[in-house]
C-alpha cells in the first residue's frame, strides 16, 4: 500500500498562484488564491509577506521547468544554429496545446509595468538568461553581432508567444522561416563552430 503525500500549504499556494495568474493574470485576488489552494489568507501570510512575494516565489519555482522545456541539454552535440532552432521549435510545440497563454514571464512583465516589483524582477531575470542563452549560441556560431542577433531572437520569441498565446496568430510556418532569415543575415550557418 503506497500513501499518497499531501502537498504542503506552501506548495498548493505556488501552485495555485502559478495556475491562477497564467490563466487569469496577476490580478488575481488573495481570495480567489487562497480559495483554489483550500488554505485561509493567515496562511498565506504566515508563508508569504505578500501577494507580491507569492508571485515571484511561483515564478521563481516555475524557472528551471521553463528553461528545462525550452532549451536543448548543455552537451547535446548540436550546432549553435541547431540550438537556436531548438527553442523556437519547442515553442511552436508549446503553443498548439489549446491552454497555452504565451511565455507567462513575459505577461507578468506586460501586466505588472512596475519592474521593480519582486515577481518582475524574477521574469526580467529569466528572460535576460534566455536572452544570454541566444548570445552565447550566436557568438559560438560565429554571428557577425551576437549581441544583435540575441535580441533579435528574443523579439521573435516574445513576439512568437505573445501573438499566438492570445490566438491571433499559429507559429507553423512563420516563427522558423523568421528565425532561418535572422541566422542567415547574422553568418550563423548549420554547420557552425562549436
Amino acid at each position: 500500500m503506497t500513501t499518497e503525500v499531501k502537498p504542503s500549504t506552501r506548495e498548493r499556494l505556488l501552485e495555485a498562484a502559478a495556475t491562477l495568474t497564467y490563466r487569469d493574470g496577476v490580478g488575481i485576488g488573495v481570495e480567489a488564491l487562497c480559495k483554489a489552494a483550500g488554505v485561509s489568507k493567515r496562511s498565506l501570510y504566515q508563508l508569504f509577506d505578500s501577494k507580491d512575494d507569492l508571485l515571484a516565489a511561483s515564478l521563481e519555482e516555475r524557472a528551471s521547468g521553463f528553461v528545462a522545456t525550452l532549451l536543448p541539454a548543455a552537451d547535446d552535440g548540436r550546432s549553435p544554429r541547431e540550438r537556436i532552432l531548438h527553442v523556437f521549435e519547442r515553442v511552436k510545440s508549446q503553443a498548439s496545446a489549446p491552454e497555452f497563454r504565451g511565455c507567462r514571464y513575459l505577461a507578468v512583465q506586460i501586466e505588472l509595468k512596475d519592474q521593480s516589483h519582486p515577481a518582475s524582477r524574477v521574469a526580467h531575470g529569466i528572460k535576460a538568461n534566455l536572452t544570454a542563452f541566444f548570445r552565447s549560441e550566436a557568438e559560438q556560431g560565429g554571428a557577425s553581432d551576437p549581441d544583435l542577433l540575441a535580441r533579435q531572437l528574443i523579439l521573435v520569441f516574445d513576439g512568437a508567444n505573445a501573438r499566438a498565446g492570445i490566438g491571433a496568430d499559429t507559429l507553423p510556418g512563420l516563427v522558423e522561416p523568421t528565425v532561418i532569415t535572422l541566422l542567415d543575415a547574422a553568418g550563423v550557418d548549420a554547420a557552425g563552430v562549436r
